[in-house]
């Protein structure tokens, strides 16, 4: 099972807006480094619908020389199949082999045309570890539980959790030896109470020492002292694009962080200035190494 505090790690690009290897690469260890169980690489997060699949392919190559090679998830989830087929197999010729996979997003469908996608994948690529990935808001579709227990009995090996996103699983979905994890700081400590496995956040990449303690404090029987501080820190980045919030506050320390590939963008100065004033507030620090 995968178990923690997951961060769906950031993409840090080039002044051209190619993909940074180097510094994304360092991100994610750097978010390791600071509590995470491990990162997903190529989430929402990781601007992974707009990077180019070659760029990728670039930075899973150099990702087997990270000193947390095991840690990793790969986003392979696009709106091809012929695509996310071949980065998968990219992926495990590197010996990666846990994947997010989101359906693909613009035309509608239901349950069955779902189950079709992932078996297609399976099928090829039939040795891989699939984290469903349940985000309505971004590719059109929300999983029933249902349907992902048809999946979970189709392919008890290879169908291993669930990123819930949507919100209408984690509280009632049961499988034995499946992972349901949550996509919000502020579902982590409610999930673990319902069996959850943990979370797979965007805020992780800055709340990552907090989710961490409380994790850890859950799993020791220990009184929860900050789980209140993470879900007012996670409400304040969530009050405009997550990826905008996050590339703005770590970009106050490497001006890097705030490319980003049209059509998102950083925030304006209003928005960042209230942003850093009610992260104050919460005594929460501005300065990404020392993010708590």
């Amino acid at each position: 099972m995968i178990k923690g505090i997951y961060a769906a790690s950031m993409s840090i690009l080039n002044d051209d807006l190619t993909l940074n290897i180097k510094k994304t690469i360092q991100h994610a260890e750097m978010v390791i480094d600071n509590g995470c169980h491990g990162v997903a690489i190529f989430g929402s997060t990781g601007q992974a619908q707009l990077i180019p699949v070659s760029e990728k392919i670039n930075l899973i190559n150099h990702l087997i020389s990270s000193k947390y090679k095991e840690k990793y998830i790969i986003g392979t989830g696009l709106n091809s199949l012929g695509e996310t087929i071949s980065l998968m197999r990219v992926s495990k010729s590197l010996s990666f082999n846990k994947f997010l996979i989101m359906p693909p997003a613009y035309y509608k469908y239901g349950d069955k045309e779902v189950i079709d996608f992932y078996s297609k994948i399976i099928r090829s690529v039939p040795d891989s570890q699939i984290i469903l990935y349940n985000f309505e808001k971004l590719c059109g579709y929300k999983f029933s539980i249902e349907c992902v227990k048809e999946l979970v009995n189709k392919f008890p090996n290879n169908i291993v959790g669930v990123k819930d996103s949507s919100y209408n699983l984690f509280e009632n979905l049961k499988i034995d030896n499946f992972s349901v994890l949550p996509g919000s700081e502020s579902k982590l400590y409610r999930g673990l109470q319902l069996g959850c496995s943990g979370i797979i956040t965007a805020t992780c990449n800055a709340t990552s020492k907090l989710a961490r303690k409380v994790y850890d404090d859950f799993q020791e029987g220990n009184e929860q002292t900050i789980n209140q501080n993470l879900c007012d820190v996670r409400l304040e980045f969530e009050k405009y694009n997550l990826i905008s919030s996050l590339h703005t506050y770590f970009g106050k320390e490497d001006q890097s962080y705030r490319n980003l590939l049209p059509p998102l963008s950083i925030l304006n100065s209003k928005d960042e200035k209230e942003l850093n004033n009610n992260l104050g507030k919460l005594n929460f620090s501005l300065k990404p190494s020392m993010a708590a």
